[in-house]
């Protein structure tokens, strides 16, 4: 092997009489990347019951009809009946991040003194970043069956509720605004569920146009509310109270909004029926696993868990807008 010597000069800003300038950098790095989602947040943390996690929800109390419930007081005869309940549950799955610390360049840092947080800090990001990953999937998870799962990922939340068959279509020339409200309405009318809705998510390209409409045709400004720590958004008063508009950037759309062709979803959820199933702790954990050959530490973050959205086909609604 061939020693390599190099020049100060090469590392140097500007050499001259007094005068030697090396590179220096702030301690601090500048850092807006994306991370967590407001969705995950929201929804109800639950420890699991096991693999998969099993639960029941009843569909129907024992009513009667009239002709049978209400009868001759002088001659009572009373027919049976029965609550309605169905057996449900939903498979664990796992996320996995593995972040590798090279002893070298541990030490390196550690001697100038001027990255010392650094370790901790990408620690902190491979957490993120896993559970990052895991709010888009609590949405956009591939899976196709809470029954028969078909792959690793969540079946997201977008999966369910239309598979619950609540899909509804504002056309181009509909306010959106009024059919949102509308079908809010409807949700809460319902003879069979007590419906209350919690909350419209929506990417913040079609708030925006919820926006406009309003201002446009009303001269309305929304008023506002805290959805989650530091978070506010807009609120929009329908007969499920006043519900928050909240943006959600894991929710994508199609299209140019205004050629006419675009298509942008928004999901009215009850977020008191949207479960997380957790297995042994509702947050990531991480595992140190020592050092491997070239010394290097081995740090994995895993987290097991699966999402459910009860009353998929009654308590919540997908919304697809064409603008």
């Amino acid at each position: 092997m061939k020693a390599q010597f190099i020049d100060l000069h090469a590392a140097a800003d500007f050499l001259g009489p007094g005068a030697v300038e090396v590179n220096r950098y702030q301690n601090e790095i500048t850092d807006i990347v994306r991370r967590r989602g407001i969705f995950g947040q929201r929804i109800r943390q639950v420890p699991a019951t096991g693999h998969p996690s099993r639960f029941f929800e009843q569909t129907a109390i024992p009513a009667q009809p009239a002709a049978t419930a209400f009868v001759d007081p002088r001659n009572i005869v009373a027919t049976v009946a029965n609550p309605t309940r169905v057996e449900r549950s939903v498979p664990l799955k796992a996320l996995v991040s593995e972040i590798n610390y090279n002893l070298f360049d541990i030490e390196v840092g550690a001697q100038q003194s001027q990255f010392a947080f650094l370790q901790a800090k990408d620690l902190a990001d491979a957490v993120e970043g896993l559970m990052r990953t895991h709010d888009v999937a609590l949405w956009n998870g591939n899976d196709t069956s809470l029954s028969a799962p078909t792959t690793t990922q969540y079946f997201g939340a977008i999966g369910q509720i239309a598979a619950g068959g609540n899909s509804y279509t504002i056309h181009t020339t509909d306010s959106i605004v009024d059919e949102l409200k509308g079908l809010i309405a409807q949700m809460v009318a319902s003879s069979s569920y007590e419906v209350r809705p919690t909350a419209i998510y929506a990417n913040p390209v079609l708030l925006d146009l919820i926006d406009r409409e309003l201002k446009s045709a009303f001269n309305t400004v929304l008023s506002t509310t805290e959805v989650a720590a530091g978070v506010r958004v807009k609120t929009l008063s329908t007969q499920a109270g006043e519900l928050p508009l909240i943006p959600e950037w894991a929710l994508s759309y199609t299209g140019t909004p205004g050629s006419g062709t675009a298509v942008l979803p928004c999901y009215i959820v009850s977020e008191d029926l949207i479960e997380y199933h957790w297995l042994t702790d509702a947050n990531p954990r991480a595992f140190q696993l020592g050092m491997t050959g070239s010394l290097a530490s081995q740090m994995v973050v895993v987290k097991f868990g699966g999402i459910v959205v009860k009353g998929a086909s009654y308590a919540h609604y997908e919304v697809k807008v064409n603008r």
